[in-house]
């Protein structure tokens, strides 16, 4: 049995909506709720039962937590237009139009080596704290 998909397909932009989305954390707890808590309290038969029961209560986390309601996920979609369009593509379009084949291999060695060594040395920095030193 295959599982039926309830879940749009965004194509190419996908990467671009997901990047934009986790850079501004635009479906963080205290923009929509927090979903997948509330997802597994309900467990909701039905794609529509979750839309009502979320809708029903979902709000937003911290100190002055608000209902969320079709608006304010409305708003939330105008502000990722307004980073896309204002700030990520003028910011790739320049970065894609400098970017050089050297880029690329220093990047990747310095993902490789550099990173991960600075990503050790905070590990065992925080050991060490951990332990009291």
């Amino acid at each position: 049995m295959k599982n039926k998909s309830y879940s749009k397909n965004f194509g190419k932009k996908e990467k671009v909506l997901n990047y934009a989305c986790q850079t501004y954390q635009l479906s963080r707890p205290n923009k929509v709720g927090a979903v997948m808590a509330l997802i597994r309290e309900c467990q909701p038969k039905s794609i529509e039962e979750w839309e009502k029961l979320y809708f029903e209560k979902a709000h937003t986390d911290g100190q002055s937590p608000v209902k969320i309601t079709k608006e304010i996920l409305k708003e939330l979609g105008e502000r990722l237009y307004v980073k896309i369009t204002e700030i990520v593509i003028p910011e790739w379009q320049e970065a894609f139009n400098q970017l050089t084949l050297a880029d690329c291999i220093d990047y990747i060695y310095n993902l490789t080596i550099n990173r991960t060594y600075q990503d050790v040395l905070k590990e065992i920095k925080a050991e060490i704290k951990r332990l009291g030193g």
